[in-house]
Order: structure tokens, then C-alpha cells, then sequence
């Protein structure tokens, strides 16, 4: 099927500006490893306190804001009853929502539905029909809603053109569906493993066509691609139950690959040097650090740097800042932190107060590392080789969503609303 197209796309640029410092243009941030290389956001606030504003986005969204100069995008899913989507039982129609707001005021500046429709089939209660983050490159905006389509507008929200041609998935256990597209030069890299033919497509990001496909022996699994560079060959990384793996960004080919990831893994990969570090942790537990000149099956052989067995994440992915490597247990406020070159501890398992359940991954902006529980309460912690708390943060409503730092700000995607962290 032809990707339907806009009229903009004939006068569209042909290359997209450089991401810099001050953008969070994926949910993983500027360098895919969840840094914000320069911002200094707070690290104290409260429901009212350092609260720039607060924005009420309708519907459910689990998805992370992603920022561009002055504009913020956020996805969610409204549905027709007014209520969550799916009661157990009955499935709602839903649209499909791209929220634009203005970074300084929180004034929403337009939003888009991109479909309205009833979900095949069921999420996890957990889980939202609108999980997956937004991406962009300042020329344009892309909101992924999975079996929906993904949709590509303009910065002021004219469509350019969408793909709504991939199929149904069919979800383990019908948890619902949640990776987020990435881009890379001048493709989109969507992923689509599910219980049905699993693949990772690679668009045209300015028509939407596919350049290429490539096939994976995988089931269901929710990480996010990561594309690095080495020796002169841009990398797109991938967990997977099967294997982790990397592609050829420019051809599709399969590189390497290693087993060992635990069941339907979440966490997404990050790189530093010449290693690639991919960790699973539901029903077993896994992280490896793979190196980039690999080519075939890493397995057994020096290739894998180093490699553990405990501590691993679940949902949230690991953070990797400077020489210090972060991630929680399962999905549990127990931090870990590594040489991410050698895998050696720093500290293991130490406890975070004030939180019990994760599902957004830690980031780090100002010489801090920011670790947000489901309750809505964010620790803050030195980005140091000990465990220092420095701040404890309450806003009163549940998150689920990764924060994004940028400048002096921090934007947090709660149950109802988006906030702005600043000082006041």
C-alpha cells in the first residue's frame, strides 16, 4: 500500500536539523541514553511549588513528552465513554490524539486527532492505547499508536502522510502495544515484534515509504531502537527474547546477534564507546554489553564484554551517564550502578526511598539522576559512584511516563495533566 501523502511533501526539507543540546526530541532524549547533556532542571518541587504550569491532557497516555524549542508534544487516547478504553470486557472506540503546547506557557497550540477507532483487542490495565512516545526533528512530528498507524505532520500539525498498513497486533496475553518509533538520518525506524510476524521497518521519514524490512524470529517485546555509529557504519540496536541484535541502518542486514534477554523484554538499549548494553528482567534477568565490531553470533565469544545475571530492569530502562551505568531491579525502586566498560558495581541493589513501583526510566540532567515511582513521587540522587539522596518531589498524581530535561526545565507527564518544573 502507498503511504497517503500531503501536498507538503514535495516542498519538504531534504535533511533535518541537527538535534541540540536544548531539545528532548525522543523519549530516551538527544543521545539515546536518557542525558540531557546540558539542562539543569530543578531538583525540589511539589503539586504547587516550582510548578510553571500544569496543562490537563484528556484521555490515557503512558507515552513521554518530547520537546523542541519552544514546543512540547505529548500523545494520548480519548475514548468515546469517557472512560479508560476497555473495561475487561468491552472495548470503546477511541481518538487518537498529537497534543502541540507552547513550552512557555503550557497553552495548548493545537492538537491533532489522527484516527478515530475501536482497539482489536485488549491492554493490560497498567497499560493505555496511547503508550508509545512521539519523535521529532524540529522540521517535523511523528505520534506512533501502533496497530493505528503512524502519523507524521509538520511542526504546526499539517499532516504530511501516514501509514496505517502494518497489520493488527496480536499482543502476549493482550498487554497492549508500546515501542516507540526512532529516527535516524532520513529513515524512521519502526519496530513491530509481536505474537504475529514480527519485523523492524525502516521509512522514508518524509514519505512514509518503506526502504527497507527486516524479518525477526521474535514474540512480543516493547524496547525502542537505538542507532550508533561505529567505524564509519550507523548501527540499529534491538532487545529481543530471542536475541538482541543490531542491523545495518543503511540496508537492513542483521550484524550480530546474542541470546540470553529474558521473556517480552521492554528496556531499550544505550551505547557508550564501542559497546552496545541491552538488559531484560521479567522472569529472569540479563544484561550484556556487546561490542559494535561484532558480526554474527556474539554468544561465547570476547565480543560480549561482560554480562550479569542479577539486578536487571523490567519495564524501565537502564541510564548510562558519563562512567556510571543505572538500573533498577525488575520493576523496583532497588538501584544498581556500574562501570558501563566493565560491569563492575559502584553500588547493587540500594534502596530508593519514597518509591515501590517503576515504569519510567531514570534520567540524568545537572549532575543528577532523576528515578520517577508510578505514585507521581520523584527521587532525586547525586550522578555519583555512592548513593546520595538529595531530594524527594511529590505531584500528587500518578506517572508512568520517562520526565524530560531540557535547560532549566523538567516536563512531567502525569495521569491528567503535563507539568512544567522550573523554578519558581
Amino acid at each position: 500500500m502507498i503511504p497517503t501523502l500531503s501536498r507538503s511533501v514535495a516542498v519538504a526539507l531534504v535533511f533535518s536539523p541537527l538535534p541540540s543540546a536544548g531539545n528532548w526530541p525522543h523519549w530516551r532524549g538527544p543521545t539515546g541514553n536518557g542525558v540531557a547533556p546540558e539542562a539543569k532542571p530543578p531538583t525540589t518541587w511539589s503539586a504547587t511549588r516550582n510548578v510553571k504550569w500544569k496543562t490537563p491532557i484528556p484521555g490515557r497516555g503512558s507515552g513521554s513528552p518530547v520537546v523542541w524549542e519552544n514546543r512540547v508534544f505529548v500523545t494520548t487516547g480519548v475514548a468515546e465513554d469517557g472512560g479508560l478504553g476497555f473495561d475487561g470486557q468491552k472495548l470503546s472506540k477511541i481518538a487518537f490524539k498529537l497534543f502541540c503546547l507552547d513550552r512557555e506557557s503550557g497553552e495548548v497550540l493545537w492538537e491533532r486527532t489522527a484516527v478515530e477507532a475501536t482497539p482489536h483487542e485488549g491492554t493490560h490495565s497498567t497499560n493505555t492505547f496511547a503508550s508509545a512516545s512521539p519523535c521529532t526533528n524540529g522540521t517535523h512530528v511523528y505520534a506512533h499508536f501502533g496497530s493505528r498507524g503512524l502519523y507524521c505532520y509538520t511542526m504546526d500539525g499539517e499532516l504530511v502522510w501516514k501509514r496505517d498498513d502494518f497489520g493488527k497486533m496480536e499482543t502476549r496475553n493482550d498487554f497492549g502495544e508500546g515501542s516507540s518509533p526512532t529516527l535516524a538520518g532520513d529513515k524512521i525506524l519502526v519496530p513491530w515484534d509481536h505474537e504475529g510476524p514480527s519485523a523492524l521497518f525502516a521509512l522514508d521519514r518524509l514519505t512514509g515509504e518503506t526502504v527497507w524490512k527486516a524479518d525477526r524470529d521474535e514474540p512480543t517485546n516493547w524496547s525502542t531502537p537505538l542507532v550508533v555509529e561505529h567505524d564509519g557504519v550507523s548501527q540499529v540496536i534491538l532487545n529481543g527474547q530471542t536475541c538482541a541484535r543490531s542491523y545495518d541502518l543503511a540496508t537492513g542486514e542483521e550484524l550480530w546477534r546474542c541470546a540470553g534477554q529474558t521473556q517480552r523484554p521492554v528496556a531499550s538499549a544505550v551505547s557508550t564507546g564501542d559497546l552496545a548494553i541491552v538488559a531484560s528482567g521479567f522472569r529472569g534477568s540479563y544484561i550484556g554489553a556487546f561490542r559494535l565490531d561484532g558480526r554474527g553470533d556474539l554468544a561465547g565469544t570476547d565480543h560480549v564484554a561482560w554480562s550479569s545475571d542479577r539486578n536487571t530492569p523490567d519495564l524501565a530502562s537502564p541510564l548510562l551517564s558519563g562512567d556510571r551505568l543505572y538500573f533498577t531491579r525488575s520493576k523496583s525502586a532497588l538501584l544498581t550502578c556500574v562501570d558501563p566498560l566493565t560491569g563492575e558495581a559502584h553500588f547493587t541493589a540500594e534502596r530508593i526511598p519514597d518509591l515501590s513501583t517503576l515504569y519510567a526510566s531514570p534520567v540524568a540532567a545537572g549532575g543528577h539522576v532523576y528515578i520517577t515511582g508510578r505514585s507521581g513521587t520523584t527521587v532525586v540522587i547525586k550522578d555519583a559512584g555512592e548513593l546520595e539522596v538529595v531530594a524527594s518531589n511529590s505531584l500528587e498524581e500518578g506517572v508512568d511516563a520517562t520526565p524530560a530535561p531540557v535547560d532549566d526545565e523538567l516536563f512531567i507527564r502525569g495521569e491528567r495533566h503535563l507539568f512544567c518544573i522550573a523554578e519558581e
